[in-house]
């Protein structure tokens, strides 16, 4: 692992909430290493990110709460208010990401490092409500994807 990205991990905070994330085997590190190669695409924004890997409820519950949509999600982010020295929080359904891996036929562990990547990078201020956003943003998942060795997600959905 590079300097760098030794550095990015060491600001990125994993919480484990719901006894799913334990019993699926994936290393925290995992999670860890797929949002620091995310953050390091914004090198001046060094401030921490935590990671809550939780389940449907607590996704549905913030997905509520916040975004006024009574269904769970997959991946929220929530950027911190202010300074740099706290990026901000992002919560990860356990269900949700291990339906979704199911359906699309692909390993728990790589979608679950594309979610942790896609919320870090809306942190950094990406998006992709149109897509001149997604222009930008999805190359940035699998190029960050692609240094892990995880393929391009969007492949299978951009053929459907």
């Amino acid at each position: 692992m590079s300097d760098a990205l030794a550095a990015a991990a060491r600001r990125v905070a994993i919480v484990i909430a719901d006894p799913d994330w334990r019993k699926a085997a994936l290393p925290r590190d995992h999670i860890r290493r797929a949002a620091a190669r995310a953050l390091l695409n914004k090198p001046d924004r060094a401030g921490i990110v935590t990671i809550l890997l939780t389940g449907d409820a607590a996704l549905k519950d913030l997905n509520t709460r916040f975004r006024g949509k009574p269904k769970p999600t997959n991946v929220l982010s929530f950027p911190a208010a202010g300074g740099d020295d706290y990026l901000g929080d992002i919560a990860i359904a356990y269900g949700v990401t291990a339906t979704e891996a199911q359906a699309a036929q692909k390993p728990f562990a790589h979608h679950a490092a594309h979610l942790a990547i896609h919320g870090v990078l809306h942190l950094l201020g990406y998006d992709h409500e149109t897509e001149a956003d997604a222009a930008v943003m999805e190359p940035l998942e699998i190029a960050i994807l692609a240094a892990m060795k995880i393929p391009d997600p969007y492949t299978g959905a951009k053929a459907a």
